[in-house]
């Protein structure tokens, strides 16, 4: 059974604790968006990468397909490890692991090491859900939700803004200096972390499940590497298949000891709850979309201009007009934060895979100008700024306190998983449609627009299962939806109205102050916690109607569990709760 050893959160308006630093919220996005630097650092150099490596075209691929799969197989365990040992130490920790990473490439030009290094460097991915988790953990409720989206939009953010940025270095220095950057800011955001960032009290007891963590290892390489290495190997190879094969084998296995393990690395019921099932799958058809444009765009405007449809433009010129893709996104994060506590974060998510939709409907008939490419870039980033800003509040509205990083790493891994595969069709199209001139792959306008149609048919599919979310339990938007301090504590009140309250005493009927009490659903989680005031009294707010069992526990008292049932009517149910006159050892 998983439990928090603390469920308030720190700062938040309603606990009386000072709050966080206000550089919190902008410390965290930049950590985020230092690792989403990672995934595009390479870019500008991608068909450089066999001569500067001294190795074979298809060896040179490593160097990007390692950072992936480090990256999906880290998000998910950093996110539990920071559930139970502190998610501020775990973000320090893959912070300083990328950092490591940087560095190791920045001083080799042969391939294993550079495998290596960018292999570390993945590891960093996991910075994003556990930003996220901190968030929920510190901040107050009308803040929340707007700084969420900043942390969720910061690996579009990272990755539109170090494209110019790393054309820039690739074109006029050493390639290494890339590494050597990197690297500067990984330690930037560390000492940022340090000095800014207090660490969370909110924790999971329990032990980390390492068989469940080598389980999933195993089964997401076994998937992901056919994806990313198919092209290569072959679609239908005895490699490509059997690994597909492996990874279904060994993923069924893993799912069936997850569902039997006391403390599991990812709990398999919470994910199936239709409100996690559904915002998973369509983080999956965001990430496709989010990438299509990755690869088409920067493609497109540096053809030149003689075969008839190329833009001509430079290196660094291409990526500045790719650029506001990721900057539309970040500040669509405010936008989102008022429409999310108006219309709720499905609403928001349907809106802005429709905007999505829109931009790729459009940027078929936009794809003659440099300027037309700056409007894709712009439609399209805001559209999925407001998809991927709705995705941590989806999944935090669904979720106990203690499985928020678990539960965002899964979902940060569903979009992972998308723009995978979104790499390998794209690429499998772009190749079976290019010209071949002079012995040169060149890709058509025709697998451009190709590319931009199955971008639209994976919105599409992401819009219908958006459909089929269940509108949030009042509990979650006491959560994500307040946006003024107004709102927060009007929303605080119809909390404490839907609640568990009475007094802790003794066998004499003498107050017991400092008691902790705990609600226990009847699947036997923690639905809440608090510790009793001076005069006894306690309240714990009841997130559904249903049957419920009520913990005591006090030094020198012996522990209480009585049954208590809510039903639902928004009114509180007074129930005293005596502990038993026997004593037991501090």
């Amino acid at each position: 059974m998983t439990r928090t050893t603390n469920e308030q959160p720190i700062g938040r308006a309603d606990t009386g604790t000072p709050g966080p630093s206000g550089a919190l919220v902008p410390v965290l996005a930049f950590a985020g968006i230092v690792v989403a630097v990672m995934q595009t650092l390479l870019v500008p150099v991608i068909k450089d990468l066999p001569q500067l490596l001294s190795t074979e075209p298809s060896n040179a691929t490593w160097v990007l397909t390692s950072t992936l799969l480090s990256g999906a197989v880290a998000t998910p365990i950093m996110g539990r490890l920071g559930d139970l040992y502190g998610k501020r130490r775990m973000l320090i920790a893959s912070l300083s692991v990328m950092v490591v990473g940087a560095l190791i490439s920045a001083f080799t030009s042969t391939l294993l090491p550079m495998i290596v290094g960018r292999t570390l460097q993945g590891f960093a991915m996991g910075a994003i859900p556990l930003g996220i988790g901190l968030m929920r953990d510190m901040l107050p409720r009308e803040k929340l939700g707007s700084a969420m989206a900043l942390m969720s939009s910061s690996i579009g953010v990272g990755g539109g803004l170090a494209l110019p940025a790393a054309a820039l270095v690739a074109q006029h220095s050493n390639w290494h200096a890339l590494f050597y950057g990197a690297a500067g800011l990984g330690v930037l955001s560390i000492a940022l972390t340090l000095l800014v960032v207090p660490e969370s009290k909110v924790r999971a007891e329990g032990t980390f499940d390492v068989l469940g963590a080598l389980g999933l290892s195993v089964g997401l390489v076994l998937f992901l590497l056919p994806i990313t290495k198919g092209s290569d190997w072959g679609w239908t190879s005895a490699t490509t298949l059997g690994m597909f094969a492996g990874s279904a084998a060994v993923l069924l296995l893993w799912g069936v000891y997850e569902l039997r393990s006391k403390a599991p690395l990812v709990d398999l019921r919470t994910t199936a709850r239709p409100a996690v099932l559904f915002t998973n799958l369509a983080s999956i058809m965001v990430g496709v979309s989010f990438y299509v444009v990755s690869l088409v765009l920067p493609q497109l405007l540096q053809l030149p201009k003689e075969t008839g449809y190329g833009l001509g433009q430079s290196m660094v010129v291409a990526g500045l007009l790719v650029a506001p893709l990721g900057l539309t996104m970040m500040f669509t994060a405010p936008v989102y934060a008022r429409l999310s506590a108006k219309y709720g974060p499905k609403t928001t998510l349907i809106l802005g895979m429709l905007i999505i939709a829109i931009g790729y409907g459009a940027g078929l008939g936009l794809m003659s100008a440099a300027w037309q490419s700056l409007v894709i870039a712009v439609v399209l980033g805001a559209g999925i700024g407001l998809a991927y800003s709705s995705l941590p509040a989806l999944i935090i509205g669904a979720v106990p306190a203690s499985e928020t990083g678990a539960a965002n790493g899964l979902n940060t891994l569903m979009r992972s998983i998308g723009t995978s595969v979104s790499s390998a069709v794209i690429g499998m199209v772009l190749a079976n449609t290019a010209n071949n001139v002079g012995g040169v792959a060149i890709p058509t306008m025709h697998g451009f627009r190709v590319s931009f149609l199955i971008a639209t048919a994976a919105v599409a599919v992401g819009l219908l299962l958006a459909l089929f979310l269940p509108k949030q339990r009042p509990a979650a938007h006491t959560q994500l939806r307040a946006s003024s301090e107004e709102d927060a504590n009007l929303e605080r009140a119809e909390e404490a109205l839907r609640s568990f309250r009475g007094r802790v005493l003794d066998a004499g009927g003498t107050p017991v102050a400092r008691a902790k009490v705990t609600l226990i659903d009847r699947r036997g989680r923690q639905a809440g916690a608090t510790l009793s005031a001076d005069d006894g009294s306690y309240a714990l707010a009841v997130p559904a109607q249903g049957a419920y069992v009520l913990a005591a526990r006090a030094d020198g008292h012996a522990p209480l569990a009585s049954s208590a049932t809510h039903t639902g009517d928004d009114s509180p149910v007074d129930l005293d709760l005596s502990l038993p006159g026997e004593t037991v050892t501090a």
